[in-house]
């Protein structure tokens, strides 16, 4: 439960429809004592954004954090707060850098000191990062939904195997020719798959464009939790009706992107990166 994305006939599905995401690319800028100078943005990605959420957790190892939703009407606005804060969990680990729309290997980004996300070691992604296609067990969308939607049959398949050509990829089984040792069957992940939405962690919604660094991290979603604290192996969780109104929110014309990271290390990048300082409904 780390991942996302397609391939072949599949890969259509769910690539054309989030051309628009295609060319949230670019770098991240430096760490530096001085938080105006630490991480200055050279990406369009976060200029260009109209919605934005934004995780954070007390420190890399924590497993529960809150979420905000931001929105503004154009680019050169200021960010505006929707709705209250929510509780999240991510990886039962904490935290690491991951492979997102800037690049974090700066070593004025990303200090020695910071874990980086890998294949199987029970972390969520830290980072800028685009949001793929929504999913589910329900042939039909959540009402409301604008983002493009995959219904998750018995075939459904993300590729954990770093091994695999079909890597951090969710495939058909039924389309492809199997080269993995390693899959998580999507439609056997009990109440947490239900709705869900794919974050393109280690290229999977850019694939060809951007390919999966191996090993890097895979079958990474925002999906709906065990409970308030029990942490995921990889993704990023809330309550199904969280879950619901967040999704429902999404609009992929507005450029979506997730910010997750822990919260010292996003208060020192609001500056570099233009980031919303984070709000509280009594600081509003």
């Amino acid at each position: 439960m780390d991942g996302a994305a397609a391939t072949d006939s599949l890969t259509l599905f769910l690539m054309k429809p989030l051309s628009i995401l295609l060319c949230l690319l670019g770098t991240v800028g430096p760490y530096e004592s001085d938080r105006a100078q630490a991480g200055t943005l050279t990406s369009e990605a976060l200029p260009r954004s109209t919605q934005m959420i934004v995780v954070t957790t007390p420190d890399w190892n924590a497993v529960e954090g809150r979420l905000w939703r931001y929105e503004r009407a154009t680019e050169h606005e200021k960010w505006r707060p929707v709705g209250d804060p929510i509780s999240i969990v991510v990886g039962k680990n904490g935290l690491g850098w991951g492979i997102g729309v800037n690049a974090a290997d700066d070593s004025n980004v990303r200090v020695t000191s910071d874990p980086v996300k890998r294949e199987g070691d029970g972390k969520s992604p830290a980072g800028v990062f685009a949001l793929g296609t929504a999913f589910g067990y329900a042939s039909q969308p959540l009402p409301g939904l604008k983002m493009p939607y995959l219904n998750l049959t018995p075939s459904i398949e993300c590729v954990d195997d770093p091994g695999s050509k079909h890597y951090n990829r969710i495939v058909d089984r039924s389309l492809v020719a199997p080269d993995w040792n390693s899959s998580e069957h999507m439609r056997d992940a009990g109440e947490a798959y239900r709705w869900g939405i794919v974050i393109d962690h280690n290229g999977t919604v850019t694939g060809g464009t951007n390919a999966p660094e191996p090993g890097g991290g895979s079958c990474v979603f925002l999906h709906i939790w065990h409970s308030h604290d029990r942490g995921t192996v990889g993704c990023t969780a809330m309550s199904q009706t969280n879950l619901e109104t967040l999704l429902t929110w999404l609009d992929p014309a507005r450029q979506p992107l997730l910010v997750q990271m822990p919260e010292p290390t996003y208060e020192r990048l609001i500056d570099g990166w233009m980031l919303p300082k984070l709000t509280d409904v009594s600081q509003r």
